[in-house]
């Protein structure tokens, strides 16, 4: 019986069809035998990016030295696709290596061949890079953002699917609640993840994007922007607890606190600045004995 064309019944009907479905053994791409489940060689005319491709830059110097690499040993690990038509894939994953091979000059590379619809291939596109590729935080807190929007995770099963405790995802998502300029620092590796969840304890946006100025100003260590977070948060909880008609504190800038940071040090004590919000203010000098205060006295040559 022949079998009767696929023509005009979709892109199911010609996924299923034996003369174009890559699931049949009879099926050849480039003289080879192409099985779903198997690797196979595909040329690369006849591949097609990934839509869904969580991953949005790709370094130019580490695309040439891949490139270069696969040139000497050739592909050594397939990139993943689909098929969508006759003689036509789509990438699941491996887009990177798929790049640098056309900058290598081949013709073809192995992949794995598989079946997926829009839904199952974005989220196996999405896991597989989240697993397996060098994604920055941002992009993997997207990947995440995605996962849960269009693929209807919740976090748990989020987490489950990508192998990650719970908490850790929440970490990444509450990334992509900081301010843009921030969120870029972060992409471009300019601050750390630390640096970034520091950030998140502090409320306001505003501040939030001073501190960052100052990280990249000052190459400021994940541990000090913790301390000017507890110092800000806490200032900022004891003036909501004051009358709007008294003089309240104020959180030091942190020039301010450089300041008494610097007399800290020449005083060889601890030294507390203190501001009010009308500007006045006082310098607090610690001493615990009098011949602290002398030695103190002395340094100020008074």
């Amino acid at each position: 019986m022949t079998r009767r064309s696929s023509l005009g019944k979709g892109l199911s009907a010609l996924l299923e069809d034996s003369r174009t479905d890559i699931t049949s053994a009879s099926r050849v791409v480039n003289g080879n035998t192409a099985v779903a489940g198997t690797v196979a060689n595909v040329s690369l005319s006849q591949i097609e990016a990934n839509p869904f491709q969580p991953r949005n830059e790709f370094e130019k110097q580490a695309l040439s030295e891949l490139a270069q690499s696969i040139k000497e040993y050739g592909l050594i690990q397939p990139i993943t696709v689909r098929k969508i038509g006759f003689n036509k894939f789509q990438i699941i994953s491996g887009e990177r290596r798929f790049r640098a091979s056309q900058l290598a000059g081949l013709e073809d590379i192995p992949a794995f061949i598989r079946i997926a619809n829009d839904k199952t291939m974005l989220e196996m596109a999405l896991v597989e890079n989240l697993q397996r590729e060098d994604l920055n935080a941002i992009e993997i807190a997207l990947g995440y953002k995605r996962l849960i929007e269009e693929c209807n995770f919740t976090q748990e099963q989020l987490s489950q699917k990508v192998g990650q405790d719970r908490s850790t995802v929440t970490n990444f998502l509450r990334l992509l609640k900081l301010p843009e300029p921030i969120q870029a620092a972060l992409r471009d590796k300019k601050i750390t993840m630390g640096h970034a969840r520091a950030l998140l304890s502090v409320s306001d946006s505003q501040m939030q994007t001073k501190i960052l100025n100052e990280i990249l100003k000052n190459e400021l260590s994940v541990r000090r922007i913790e301390e000017y977070a507890r110092d800000y948060s806490g200032k900022k909880g004891n003036q909501k607890s004051k009358s709007k008609n008294q003089k309240t504190s104020t959180a030091l800038s942190f020039e301010e606190q450089k300041m008494q940071e610097d007399l800290s040090g020449l005083l060889k004590t601890k030294v507390t600045v203190e501001k009010q919000n009308n500007g006045e203010g006082k310098i607090v000098i610690h001493f615990k004995s009098d011949a602290a205060l002398k030695k103190i006295v002395r340094i100020l040559d008074l």
